[in-house]
């Protein structure tokens, strides 16, 4: 894939950009530490690139949504970090704090400027606090890596990006490729950081501009409004035993959490993994326009939540609470996953970090169960006090199969238990677990 210069990624994204006049600092004409040829290694980049440093910054509209653009320029010294690279980020970010608009961050780099050395190597503590402090006031950033995206610029406007988007073999990695052990090559592209949780979605070069575009209006439509809660998608009449209400949850007919967020929003752009490591392909996070504003969403799909899942869902709610978008959460699960590999994956801490995102979310958050509510694992998605559910559905301190185990009673005895643990939807209401039983969308 051809490597297009800063200039030309800008224009093919975006229209009217007006470059920020930051002005060049002064030092000497061979950098801070004098490193022999540095001056005629300058001289050469402009020259070959028609550039006075490595980024270009200003404002673009993308869309209809103006943005703070940040764009490497990988042909003039390899994209690196310098002092007066610094200059032009922390601008950049003070710009977009200022006139409150999302930071866009296009990175082809390969990390610090080597001619520069320690003086160099500080510019990623001022391009974090820049990012930081913007972060901190509410304002969206989105990162979308070019090849490469390596060292300082992966490990601070890469990685630390609220959106994380790349393009198609792109080398992303902390290891540039000359300083990397051998062996895996895989291990650092943008495949494998999708994968591993590190990325929300790789993204063909024709489609950046349009996708770019859906995330920033969806992370700049501000609502303080609760999302109400979806009506139910099948006719179903509430059970009349617990057993039933099991068996009507765990109904391969029944509908799930895909269909449920297709049916309730226009349109919608999906999240992925909990940034260290993970992604759990049995929870769906991400952001979604209906009726003219944006609602975040945390989706569980049926199967057993991974440590990842549960990381994601509370990356998505804190994301959303400092962004002041609303959130919507769908409960569906046996329970979170509980075998070797989970314990290893730190299951309790993770879901702790969501039973905290939570209770502490500072948006409204609203919770409908929609199948299986399997103990702790599914109560970690759900909002106490804004919950609702379906007709075929429960909610259960345990499953009553676990419940017979636990009690060492027989298995024959299962249904009983599940009467006993009043479990249906209405027993829920009756309890206070849920505010009522949504019914179906009247056609």
């Amino acid at each position: 894939m051809p490597r297009l210069p800063a200039r030309e990624i800008v224009g093919a994204i975006g229209s009217g950009f007006t470059e920020f006049p930051t002005p060049l600092r002064e030092e000497p004409a061979d950098g801070p530490i004098h490193w022999p040829g540095y001056r005629e290694a300058r001289a050469a980049a402009e020259e070959r690139t028609g550039e006075k440093e490595s980024v270009v910054c200003g404002t673009a509209k993308i869309g209809d949504v103006e943005a703070v653009l940040v764009a490497f320029e990988f042909g003039f010294l390899g994209g690196s970090l310098g002092q007066r690279t610094g200059d032009r980020i922390e601008a950049a970010f003070a710009h977009a704090r200022d006139v409150r608009l999302p930071v866009v961050s296009l990175i082809a780099t390969g990390g610090s400027r080597m001619q520069q050395g320690m003086r160099a190597l500080m510019q990623l503590q001022r391009v974090a606090r820049a990012s930081a402090l913007t972060r901190s006031v509410g304002i969206p950033q989105i990162s979308v890596l070019r090849d490469p995206t390596t060292g300082g610029g992966w490990a601070t406007l890469g990685a630390g990006a609220d959106v994380i988007l790349a393009l198609p073999d792109a080398q992303v990695g902390f290891a540039g490729s000359r300083v990397r052990p051998p062996g895996s090559p895989e291990a650092y592209t943008a495949e494998a950081k999708l994968e591993w949780g590190q990325v929300d979605a790789v993204v063909a070069p024709d489609d950046l501009g349009a996708a770019l575009e859906r995330w920033l209006r969806l992370l700049t439509a501000r609502s303080t409004a609760a999302a109400p809660p979806p009506a139910a998608l099948r006719a179903a009449s509430l059970p009349s035993t617990g057993w039933e209400a099991v068996q009507a949850a765990r109904s391969p007919s029944r509908a799930r959490a895909a269909e449920y967020l297709d049916a309730y929003f226009d349109w919608r752009q999906d999240i992925s993994g909990d940034r260290v490591g993970g992604a759990d392909p049995g929870v769906a996070c991400g952001f979604g326009w209906r009726d003219g504003r944006t609602i975040a969403y945390a989706a569980q799909c049926g199967t057993p939540t991974l440590p990842s899942g549960f990381r994601t869902a509370a990356r998505l709610v804190r994301l959303a609470s400092r962004l002041g978008i609303p959130v919507l959460t769908l409960v569906d699960t046996p329970g979170a996953a509980n075998d070797a590999a989970a314990e290893r994956a730190g299951a309790g801490g993770a879901i702790a970090e969501l039973f905290e995102a939570v209770a502490t979310a500072s948006v409204p958050v609203t919770t409908l169960v929609i199948g299986e509510g399997g103990s702790g694992g599914a109560l970690a998605f759900a909002a106490a006090g804004s919950t609702w559910v379906t007709p075929d559905a429960y909610f259960s301190v345990t499953s009553p199969e676990a419940a017979a185990a636990i009690l060492k009673r027989p298995a024959a005895e299962v249904p009983d238990i599940a009467n006993q643990l009043h479990l249906r939807p209405q027993d829920l209401v009756d309890l206070g677990v849920a505010r009522a039983v949504v019914s179906e969308k009247q056609r």
